[in-house]
């Protein structure tokens, strides 16, 4: 018999794809759980956190954030960007090359993201923050 499977709050897996600077914890994933088209879980950047340029691979992406203010990084060495702030939704397209940030110096950005197969991470070489536009002469 198929049955709800439920992840308590605080037993979340950490074996999931990661990027240096943030912490990624599966709520419903492949890894743990009967789900075989989608991962749901909870991603957290410290203050003032950059990632290292990465895609999704395959996976479509949809992100919500749930506390702080972040912006995305993407195009043709990383020129343009979106900023978003608590209670926005983004979407990713599959194999977009983008840098996420954490805009607050002082505060956590917490993320609820979403993935479809799974939770794919594919690190991709660091660029300079000088690369970044506004990113370095930020408060």
């Amino acid at each position: 018999m198929v049955v709800p499977v439920v992840t308590r709050g605080g037993e979340e897996p950490d074996n999931t794809g990661q990027s240096e600077g943030a912490t990624r914890i599966s709520g419903v994933s492949p890894q743990h759980t009967p789900a075989t088209k989608i991962w749901f879980g909870k991603v957290h950047n410290l203050a003032g956190y950059r990632s290292v340029p990465h895609h999704h691979g395959e996976a479509e992406t949809g992100g919500f954030v749930l506390s702080g203010k972040a912006r995305i990084y993407f195009g043709r060495k990383f020129e343009d960007y979106i900023d978003m702030s608590e209670g926005d939704w983004v979407f990713v397209p599959p194999h977009m090359p983008h840098v996420e940030c954490n805009l607050d110096r002082n505060n956590p950005l917490t993320w609820m993201t979403t993935r479809t197969p799974d939770n794919i991470v594919v690190n991709l070489p660091q660029v300079d923050d000088s690369e970044l536009p506004d990113w370095t002469d930020r408060p």
